[in-house]
């Protein structure tokens, strides 16, 4: 008997919550999860989208409202500073009140941020609006990893950590998209009104938005592995049944089985005996992911257009090329990898080669001549292909798979936090460091390729995807009725 067959036609009793949690990691992937899953992807896709559309508009934004170098970091890291803030209250709220709500509300956060910051009236407005915009990416990361985990298998095509690790192809198309817009609008809007570029790519953010509030009703539902960890035994059954086609039937309504505690209100639990190894490489992940990405692809367009002196149309076509040839298709490959080779050893793979063309590009420095120029583009394409299959992909494989479901919105949140606070540090002092230092900036940022391969290479060798930290038995003695279909 086929697996789709022996899903929808076994009946399966479940008493536990554990039950829950193996049906799902061996059945995931039928009836409407894969429909889950691509609302989790726009999430990310609009998280991505808002965090792009200022890296080409703010030398606009700093034109129009005539910024210091100290006030274009505020500007630039206002949403960074915003994500700090949604990062911890998201990540809490997704394990504390549930998937659905948090995405839903988060949905709508999105839209009026995305408007008010288009339309802003002077640097302040755009300041706290780019701050509300950060809390909503903050918010939506944990709960769209949560449900790429717990709508997912373990095992297999599809499995989690290529669900998970697809979150980075679907970011840098949001970014190839938000450059496909700009150089768009670059073309439609007349030459006096060119300083709504920045506007209107900011507006456009709002409608993936729409679309995910509108069609909630029809695909989107609650994760029933974290409603069976609310005791909804009952619940969780029915959304197996609709949306996962398994033949599921809670033995209780609800259960007072008492799973074994991670003390899920707090942060702490992350830095217990048993998470403190993860939590350290997770964090060393999220800091040099975070200082790498904010130099070389946020600042990517003012790289391009100080250091190698391109103009407008040029700048935005370079970026949304490499964007495309080597971002888009390193987190390709990342999903593909994702499924078939360790984790630790793909992040090694992507950091050591990040470290080498940072190396080089801090060699090259400026380039006087058009050879040097073309090597220095391909070293940028080259970091952001490893960063697309590697680092960029694994960093939220690291934390989701790491944590189990009690914890996960907690833990992502936690991490994300981490990196929110690094860009933040990041946003503010990269324009300093590139008008002080120039093309040495490179030299700096590549100690953040280096410390990942001593810490994840030598160090610490935790392995995320050997075991699905979903489908533990749990402490009860409790006898699991999974393995094998009920007799009806």
């Amino acid at each position: 008997m086929s697996v789709e067959s022996s899903v929808n036609q076994d009946r399966y009793e479940i008493n536990t919550p554990d039950d829950v949690s193996k049906l799902v990691s061996k059945f995931a992937g039928s009836g409407k999860t894969n429909k889950v899953i691509w609302l989790a992807l726009i999430g990310v896709f609009i998280d991505a989208y808002d965090l792009t559309t200022l890296s080409f508009g703010i030398e606009q934004v700093v034109e129009e409202f005539s910024l210091t170098p100290v006030m274009t970091g505020v500007v630039a890291s206002a949403i960074i500073c915003g994500t700090i803030f949604g990062n911890l209250i998201g990540g809490w709220l997704t394990d504390k009140i549930g998937r659905y709500r948090v995405f839903m509300a988060d949905m709508v956060l999105f839209v009026i941020a995305a408007i008010v910051a288009g339309f802003a009236p002077n640097v302040w407005v755009l300041i706290i609006a780019r701050f509300i915009m950060g809390v909503s990416v903050g918010v939506d990361l944990p709960v769209a990893m949560s449900y790429l985990s717990e709508f997912s298998k373990f095992n297999g095509k599809s499995n989690k950590a290529a669900r998970l690790a697809a979150w980075c192809p679907m970011w840098y198309a949001a970014s190839s998209v938000c450059f496909g817009i700009v150089l768009a609008l670059y073309f439609i809007l007349p030459p006096e009104h060119i300083n709504w570029l920045w506007r209107a790519s900011l507006i456009f953010g709002a409608i993936p938005a729409l679309l995910i509030i509108f069609i909630r009703n029809k695909y989107l539902t609650e994760s029933p592995i974290w409603l069976a960890n609310q005791g909804k035994l009952e619940e969780a059954a029915k959304i197996l049944r609709d949306s996962y086609d398994i033949n599921a039937h809670a033995t209780v309504k609800e259960t007072s089985i008492k799973q074994k505690k991670h003390k899920q209100e707090g942060f702490l639990v992350l830095f217990n005996q048993t998470y403190l190894s993860r939590t350290i490489v997770s964090i060393v992940i999220h800091i040099s992911v975070a200082f790498q990405y904010t130099t070389i692809a946020f600042f990517l367009p003012s790289i391009l257009s100080r250091f190698f002196h391109t103009d407008t149309l040029t700048t935005i076509s370079t970026t949304l090329g490499l964007n495309l040839l080597f971002a888009f298709t390193g987190g390709l490959l990342g999903v593909y990898v994702a499924s078939r080779l360790a984790s630790r050893h793909v992040l090694l793979a992507g950091f050591f080669l990040q470290f080498i063309s940072l190396l080089i590009l801090a060699w090259i420095g400026q380039p006087e001549n058009s050879l040097l120029v073309y090597t220095a583009i391909i070293m940028l394409g080259i970091w952001l292909f490893a960063e697309g299959f590697g680092p960029g992909a694994q960093m939220m494989v690291y934390p989701t798979m790491a944590y189990p479901a009690s914890i996960r919105g907690v833990g992502v949140g936690f991490n994300r936090a981490v990196t929110g606070v690094a860009q933040a540090i990041a946003m503010f002092v990269l324009p300093i460091w590139m008008a002080n230092y120039k093309t040495d900036v490179f030299l700096i940022i590549s100690v953040f390729a280096f410390i990942p391969l001593i810490v994840i290479g030598l160090l610490i060798k935790f392995e995320p995807t050997k075991q699905d930290v979903d489908a533990t038995i749990i402490e009860d003695n409790q006898q699991s009725s999974v393995g094998k279909p009920a007799i009806e």
